[in-house]
């Protein structure tokens, strides 16, 4: 409901109520109707249209987003293939600040959702003000981690120099320049929390379409711009990340009139950070761990040939055409989810979560077919060489056999985020990654056969989603069920 015509309700009650001529059949029918107005429309909408409009405009932006990180790949894959293996090497740290940014959104997205429908405004606006801080105090980190540790994360992974200082040079631009990063998740994620999320495709795309125009001139010196080679492909991203932020930043002040961002005499609540971090840890700690586990991975292949890293970070580049959009029905589900929860209605919760699934599983029988049928064009894109194309085509067939699985593993975890059981997701996440992926990977590796350490894959999402699946169940019958 749009921010004004609720004020001019209100504005029209008491009018009313200062009339005393007025009878109080009428002034009650006003009042009842300014409820009904004000009613968001995440309680009311239609499911499948709703999710629809809330998870289109995201799925159009993770597509985006994803383009423009297999586009940086492409495009580096043209200096050589150290190019390529370097920032596959970066991937873990750059998949750790995405996980903070990210986890972090969904402990705002989550309590502000909630507090919107139990009509809690001054906890909602809150929440927006503490994770504006918290995207800075991350930033501030991460900028800390660029300036001192770059050059150490790579030596710690391979001794061969070119990889070394070209991942050195992308990883501390992308550091130390975070900002444009941390605000825009966390402005994005603030107006998916009203259900604005087209305006979040918005910033989200226009920072990728910037990313990706400046790659080519950045890297190669276009135009008369100086070539800068890898650093001007992470340059680039962090201006379309900051670009993003600013146009996010705009939408948020001009648009989003159900949250305010800050008030006068701000000070960090640590009452509120606490129940955004009670969700918004454990899917950080998630998110993490695929960091701890794709450094894994990456130690474990580098032993056979840097070859196999960069086979790996490629596959990660390519896998986000399929997840992206899944990840974001995922993000026009969870505020549904949470508002519902809020406002104790169970149908509309329930009806959500079975389109989402349905929409998921669809997504990821495509993504099979594509890895499937045509991994030998996917990594000509690369520049892939022979030696890349008989460790990759394999590759690409064996790992995408779990998309059958993730679909349905990647909603339920997004359905205990939404209802604050945050800890049932972090559970997940470990005992796929850690207990099971990671050692699976490794007991294959002595094989003394890459191709075989792929299978470590599908292996592991078998387990994860007969576990998904129990956890589910426990969940409904605990806080659905009986609502």
């Amino acid at each position: 409901m749009d921010i004004v015509k609720n004020v001019e309700i209100a504005e029209h009650v008491e009018n009313v109520e200062s009339v005393e001529s007025v009878d109080k059949v009428d002034k009650n029918a006003v009042e009842r109707q300014a409820e009904r107005q004000s009613e968001n429309r995440m309680g009311v909408t239609p499911v499948h249209k709703l999710l629809l409009s809330m998870s289109i405009p995201m799925v159009i932006s993770m597509l985006v987003q994803a383009l423009y990180n297999v586009v940086d790949s492409i495009f580096v894959a043209q200096i050589s293939e150290n190019a390529l293996t370097a920032i596959s090497l970066a991937f873990p740290i750059q998949s750790l600040m995405i996980a903070v940014g990210v986890g972090t959104g969904v402990g705002i997205n989550s309590f502000l959702s909630r507090s919107l429908g139990e009509k809690n405004f001054d906890n909602a606006n809150k929440a927006a003000a503490n994770g504006m801080f918290l995207a800075w105090a991350s930033c501030a980190a991460f900028m800390a981690v660029g300036a001192l540790g770059s050059a150490a994360f790579f030596r710690a992974q391979t001794n061969i120099q070119e990889i070394v200082q070209h991942g050195q040079d992308y990883l501390s631009i992308i550091c130390i320049f975070s900002f444009g990063m941390f605000n825009q998740i966390t402005l994005e994620r603030l107006l998916m929390s009203t259900g604005k999320s087209f305006y979040a495709m918005v910033s989200q795309s226009v920072g990728a379409v910037i990313n990706i125009v400046l790659d080519p001139v950045m890297i190669f010196g276009l135009w008369n711009f100086p070539k800068m080679g890898v650093a001007g492909a992470a340059y680039a991203t962090v201006i379309g990340q900051s670009a993003g932020a600013l146009l996010a930043l705009y939408f948020n002040l001009r648009k989003n009139h159900e949250i305010k961002l800050w008030g006068r005499g701000f000070r960090p609540n640590g009452a509120i950070i606490k129940r955004i971090y009670a969700v918004g840890l454990p899917s950080i700690l998630m998110a993490s761990l695929g960091s701890v586990m794709t450094y894994g991975i990456n130690s474990i292949l580098i032993s056979f040939t840097a070859t196999a890293a960069a086979v790996f970070g490629v596959y990660f580049k390519l896998q986000s055409f399929v997840f992206m959009p899944v990840f974001g029905v995922n993000n026009g589900m969870v505020p549904i989810l949470a508002f519902n929860f809020g406002a104790k209605k169970k149908d509309r919760i329930t009806q959500t979560i079975k389109i989402a699934v349905m929409y998921a599983v669809g997504i990821m029988s495509l993504g099979i077919a594509a890895f499937q049928f045509y991994p030998d064009k996917l990594l000509a894109l690369f520049n892939a060489t022979e030696d890349m194309l008989s460790i990759g085509i394999p590759a690409l067939r064996i790992i995408s056999i779990h998309y059958a699985f993730a679909g349905f593993c990647i909603v339920f975890i997004s359905v205990f985020q939404a209802l604050g059981n945050g800890l049932e997701s972090l559970f997940i996440a470990v005992t796929r990654q850690l207990i099971l992926l990671l050692p699976m990977a490794w007991l294959l590796s002595l094989t003394g056969n890459v191709d075989a350490i792929w299978w470590s894959f599908p292996a592991a999402e078998c387990f994860t989603f007969a576990l998904s699946a129990a956890l589910m169940k426990r969940v409904y019958n605990k806080r659905i069920k009986n609502m």
